[in-house]
């Protein structure tokens, strides 16, 4: 913990950033302030929820800013998904970007892992309450 800059998903994070700020300067996506500006901050919280994980003091704390890290990586595939369906990038950028995307969230998943959150036991406790408590 604390060498985040050591992660190579931290430094993938920062890669996959650095892309989609490259394909939101070309029109017309450039044009698209609404789309472009959340899938920018949504790139960006990817690695700075990783940086801030790996800071913190203990590993549930960590595994819960890689998870909102794994969530913002989410939503930034979502987002590129809308810009191909309107016209603001090709399938082959697509493509590139979403395996990079898929790569990071699989690191991140391997991590929270690593760090304890998911721990078996508790996902089986809510699974069970979930089917015999009603909501």
């Amino acid at each position: 913990m604390g060498n985040f800059k050591d992660l190579w998903v931290w430094k993938e994070g920062i890669e996959l950033a650095a892309n989609i700020y490259e394909i939101t300067k070309q029109k017309p996506f450039s044009n698209d302030y609404g789309l472009r500006n959340q899938i920018q901050r949504a790139v960006v919280s990817v690695s700075s929820n990783i940086a801030e994980g790996d800071e913190r003091d203990s590993n549930r704390q960590s595994a819960h800013f890689f998870k909102i890290a794994k969530a913002s990586n989410a939503e930034v595939i979502t987002q590129l998904h809308i810009a191909y369906r309107v016209g603001y990038i090709d399938k082959s950028t697509l493509d590139k970007l979403e395996l990079q995307a898929k790569k990071i969230s699989s690191g991140l998943y391997k991590l929270i892992e690593r760090r304890g959150g998911y721990d078996a036991k508790n996902m089986l406790k809510w699974f069970i309450l979930s089917i015999f408590v009603p909501i």
